[in-house]
């Protein structure tokens, strides 16, 4: 049985990359996931934190798509690769079942870049407060909510962590995939006793850097 699902998986991958390969870029790849797990990818030279048939973590783009079973744009997924990428989904059916057919696009896509915010307006108590953003330090997602902070107040907001980090000025950076700080609110960059990098705001505020972003941190600070 796991046989000919596999064959009629592929020759319907088949057919999908011919309809997309008018549109989709030359180096974008393809990936295909169902029963909460990835099951095929289109190519086998690159380095995935995910293997066939390990379960898909649950905020990567194709188990919201067999969630919601509806497509997406072109948004920032982290579940392949150690570095963000974006990436674009839609379900479809293979052997009756729901999947999620996944393009990655290539690292050099930019998604057209909406109009930066210049203010958030956050939840304060029972007050709604207007904060420009280059007063904001840093923003953090906690406990399913997003949260920025000024002058060390926290402040609650219902954007999210993704979006905003394709919204911000170029003075905020994703560090960590809990993260974004503002860079004009670093005071140093340190290594703990582990050897990971910490960054330590003006405010006090201690934030851990990830694996998956120290090369964008060093890039765009240059150290």
């Amino acid at each position: 049985m796991e046989n000919l699902i596999m064959k009629d998986l592929k020759s319907q991958l088949e057919q999908y990359k011919t309809i997309l390969k008018d549109w989709i870029p030359k180096k974008a790849f393809l990936a295909i996931a169902m029963n909460n797990q990835y099951v095929y990818f289109s190519e086998e030279n690159h380095h995935f934190h995910m293997e066939i048939g390990q379960q898909i973590p649950t905020d990567s783009l194709a188990y919201r798509i067999l969630q919601t079973n509806e497509k997406s744009d072109a948004v920032l997924d982290n579940s392949l690769f150690d570095t963000p990428y974006y990436a674009m989904g839609y379900p479809i059916m293979i052997t009756n079942q729901l999947a999620a057919l996944i393009v990655v696009l290539p690292h050099s896509y930019r998604k057209p870049v909406l109009d930066a915010y210049k203010i958030l307006t956050g939840k304060q108590q029972e007050d709604w407060v207007p904060i420009q953003v280059e007063q904001i330090s840093h923003i953090e997602s906690l406990q399913k909510s997003t949260w920025f902070y000024k002058d060390s107040s926290q402040y609650k907001t219902t954007v999210t962590l993704k979006e905003l980090e394709t919204r911000l000025p170029d003075s905020f950076i994703r560090v960590h995939r809990s993260y974004i700080v503002n860079i004009h609110f670093i005071k140093k960059i340190s290594r703990d006793i582990t050897s990971n990098f910490v960054i330590y705001l003006k405010d006090h505020s201690e934030i851990p850097v990830s694996q998956s972003y120290i090369t964008e941190l060093r890039k765009r600070l240059e150290f």
